[in-house]
């Protein structure tokens, strides 16, 4: 999927557990299939998994998450991943890697929801209980840039999808996004990456949240993008009436669904189809929303 993306497989990860870690040597280890894009991740046993960077510029960020989720996981209700240990370095492999408790479920898909608006509520709550926690002067960075610094390469991402989106619609809602009031530069702790690969699904219920290397100290605005992202229009209504989200965020917040997006599409058009497939969902829902009214109205 990247250019500089590392060489990994099954039988490289066996050793790298069997000599950093020699009581889970003679566990088999195995694949596991998904749409992420940052870390390949393989079972290891029936209870854990391993989760392997797969390119340089993500190579710290299990660093980060082993070093501050325990931290904040005692504060949120919904299940988060458990680091058991961090890996080094080896065989052949060359980065930080990180061990984890597996958690059972399956990754958000409309049809595996029993109720759309409970599933957006759950979120909400999810994330009213990450920005509850103090942030410290010492907590990392998250986020992405101001919507008018990623102009240029949004308009860019949008043309490149042309005939695969309507890049005229998207043009226009992009437009209207950078009328967004800028963040206040008030600081809460967010996610940074709500998308439906990073939510697990389990008895028609909204059940954990995975994958919080990117995740950190920034604007709220961030983690209001699964209204575009993981819901449709009921569960966009129900997760920013449960959420509060006042018009100034959440006009911030379609900008950076719609520029995520944009830029995914182009990116793993060949790569990762299934993935682009979610990016030309988000699209759409932020155009129908777009066209609900005003910039800054919901």
């Amino acid at each position: 999927m990247h250019p500089d993306q590392v060489d990994l497989d099954a039988a490289q990860v066996t050793s790298l557990v069997a000599a950093q870690f020699p009581g889970l040597a003679g566990l088999p280890v195995s694949r596991v299939r998904s749409t992420g894009t940052v870390n390949a991740i393989y079972r290891v046993g029936a209870d854990l998994c391993a989760r392997l960077p797969l390119v340089p510029r993500w190579a710290e960020d299990l660093r980060t998450e082993v070093r501050w989720l325990p931290e904040l996981a005692g504060r949120l209700t919904l299940q988060v991943p458990e680091p058991v240990a961090l890996g080094q370095p080896g065989a052949g492999y060359p980065f930080h890697w990180a061990l984890y408790h597996w958690i059972e479920g399956q990754p958000y898909a409309g049809e595996l929801i029993a109720d759309e608006r409970q599933a957006a509520e759950d979120m909400a709550q999810f994330v009213r209980e990450l920005r509850a926690a103090d942030v410290r002067g010492d907590a990392p960075a998250a986020g992405r840039r101001p919507l008018s610094e990623l102009d240029a390469e949004t308009r860019e991402a949008i043309e490149s999808a042309r005939g695969v989106v309507d890049a005229g619609a998207a043009l226009r809602a992009w437009v209207r996004a950078l009328q967004a009031p800028a963040w206040d530069g008030r600081r809460v702790w967010i996610h940074a990456d709500l998308m439906r690969p990073n939510l697990l699904v389990r008895n028609g219920r909204l059940a954990a949240v995975i994958d919080f290397g990117a995740f950190g100290a920034g604007d709220p605005a961030a983690d209001v993008i699964p209204a575009w992202e993981v819901f449709g229009e009921a569960g966009r209504q129900a997760f920013r009436a449960a959420l509060g989200v006042d018009d100034g965020t959440w006009a911030r917040a379609r900008g950076y669904a719609l520029h995520q997006a944009a830029m995914i599409i182009p990116y793993y058009a060949e790569t990762n189809p299934e993935f682009v497939a979610l990016a030309r969902q988000t699209v759409g829902q932020v155009l129908a929303d777009a066209d609900a009214g005003p910039a800054g109205a919901g």
